[in-house]
């Protein structure tokens, strides 16, 4: 039995429990199971799901009023697989870039719950009970390892056969009546329902090693051999468990013709009695449990991918490795073809140095640093008037001094300019007349040719700059007459894009 703790622990972590504690646990399980258990819907993508989660709170708000269920249905497919709710899995599948949506097997679990509780028209006892007997009577004498007892138990089975036979060739058959008949179909319908729900289960515990695996390959530092060993024994673990066994034995069962032959049939048969009410879901059960199954299948496939990829990248990886080591041994005995090396080695001393512990100097306190913090008042004022003054170029009065000069003619150069109204602010203004820029003006940088620019500063020093030519051109000139005979209009220049910066100055 349970105990409280566990009950308190379930009841707060548990998905399924959650679930049935939720506000709006009508919407998620009516909507959900309808979907995914009612329907079998293994996966499906976010957008559809959410187109027809909209429907559905659409007709739903269309009841209840406009208040209920505020939300949007992508929120709630959002909340839904988020992980405080744990209701549904968001996932990419191979090929697409959409998210997909799958169920957890914690809704099935709280659908069938709900399920249970609901009121049945009728509750058949007896097929249970033979089933139960059935069980029983295959673990009896499926582990019986005496020949005498099994020849027995056969020798009975035959002579029932035998009677069975003749009373059928006598017009004797034993015919089941409506009521067992829906007793059987009832108990068949369950247990095919929760074999449904066990795949999924199933599949989220192959899926959880699938992603332990990646996540040990990831983090993995040690040899590929190692991880082989860890990553295929968890593999044979799974496999080799009880419920690997089961399923792997179901699977197989699944994938026999005959086998899917047989149990078609049967289903066609049953579902024929009039005294069965047919289930669309239970009618086509056969096709669920081979996608279902498929499915998980896939799940474990993925895991055999993984282990392949690793290995592939690991083969090209060492592979790599070791044509880069040859090639450098190739090289390296090409360039030491001719060569002939001396061998040297070097010591780093020819006798080892001993140093007594007597020897070294013991302690000593460092000397306290006095400090006169003490600061005298200055006699002196600095002057400060040179760190408030600032020079400003006026570009305005450098444009209407080059537009002054090219009205009688269609081009100056930087040299006449300087040399007719020479720099107020030295360097600075030399600068401001290489950024010019106005309508009608274009400025064009030689740098086949140079000139030198000079002018006096205000201690009374001649500066001089070496610098490309530079020509200011009017629209519409004739032509450009530079130093080195260039020709042409010349067209808007960037002077921040050459090479247009001041040489030296003296």
């Amino acid at each position: 039995m349970v105990s409280h703790d566990e009950l308190s622990l379930l009841r707060e972590r548990h998905p399924a429990w959650r679930l049935l504690r939720a506000d709006n646990a009508a919407l998620v399980i009516g909507f959900l199971g309808r979907v995914f258990v009612d329907d079998n819907v293994r996966v499906i993508s976010r957008a559809d799901l959410v187109s027809q989660l909209d429907d559905e709170l659409y007709a739903l708000r269309e009841q209840l009023g406009e208040g209920a269920y505020p939300k949007s249905a992508a929120a709630y497919v959002t909340d839904w697989a988020g992980a405080d709710a744990g209701w549904l899995r968001l996932h990419y599948v191979e090929g697409s870039d959409e998210p997909h949506v799958d169920a957890t097997p914690a809704l099935e679990k709280a659908v069938a719950w709900v399920a249970s509780l609901q009121d049945r028209a009728f509750v058949g006892t007896e097929s249970r009970l033979h089933t139960l007997v059935g069980l029983l009577r295959q673990i009896a004498r499926g582990s019986d390892t005496d020949p005498e007892h099994r020849l027995e138990h056969l020798r009975a089975e035959r002579d029932r056969l035998d009677a069975e036979i003749a009373r059928a060739e006598s017009g004797q058959i034993d015919v089941l009546d409506p009521t067992a008949q829906r007793d059987r179909y009832q108990q068949f319908a369950a247990t095919a329902r929760e074999l449904l729900s066990d795949f999924r289960e199933v599949e989220v515990k192959f899926r959880a090693l699938d992603r332990q695996m990646r996540e040990t390959i990831a983090g993995w530092d040690g040899s590929k051999g190692a991880l082989l060993d860890q990553l295929l024994g968890d593999r044979n673990a799974i496999a080799d468990s009880d419920q690997g066994r089961s399923f792997q034995a179901f699977y197989d069962f699944l994938l026999s013709a005959e086998r899917q032959e047989e149990l078609g049939q049967l289903l066609d048969e049953v579902h024929h009695l009039e005294s069965i009410v047919a289930d669309d879901r239970v009618r086509r059960i056969d096709r669920d449990w081979l996608l279902a199954a498929d499915r998980t299948q896939s799940t474990v496939r993925t895991l055999s991918d993984q282990l392949r990829r690793f290995l592939d990248d690991s083969v090209w990886l060492e592979n790599r490795r070791v044509v880069e080591l040859l090639r450098g041994i190739e090289g390296t005995s090409v360039a030491l073809r001719d060569a002939r090396p001396e061998l040297t080695m070097q010591l780093d001393a020819i006798r080892p140095e001993i140093a007594l512990p007597f020897e070294r100097p013991l302690y000593a306190p460092p000397a306290e640093a006095r400090i006169d913090s003490t600061v005298e008042a200055a006699e002196e004022r600095a002057e400060t008037t040179a760190l408030f003054t600032v020079d400003h170029v006026d570009q305005q009065r450098l444009i209407s001094q080059v537009r002054a000069m090219l009205r009688d003619r269609s081009q100056v150069s930087l040299g006449e300019l300087v040399e007719e109204h020479p720099p107020e602010h030295g360097l600075a203004e030399l600068m401001a007349w290489l950024a010019i820029g106005a309508d009608g003006i274009d400025i064009v940088f030689d740098d086949d040719s140079r000139q030198q620019v000079s002018w006096t500063a205000d201690d009374g020093t001649t500066r001089l700059a070496d610098l490309p030519t530079v020509l200011y051109v009017r629209h519409g000139g004739d032509g450009v007459r530079g130093a080195a005979g260039v020709t042409g209009a010349a067209g808007a220049h960037d002077p921040a894009s050459d090479d247009a910066h001041p040489g030296r100055s003296s």
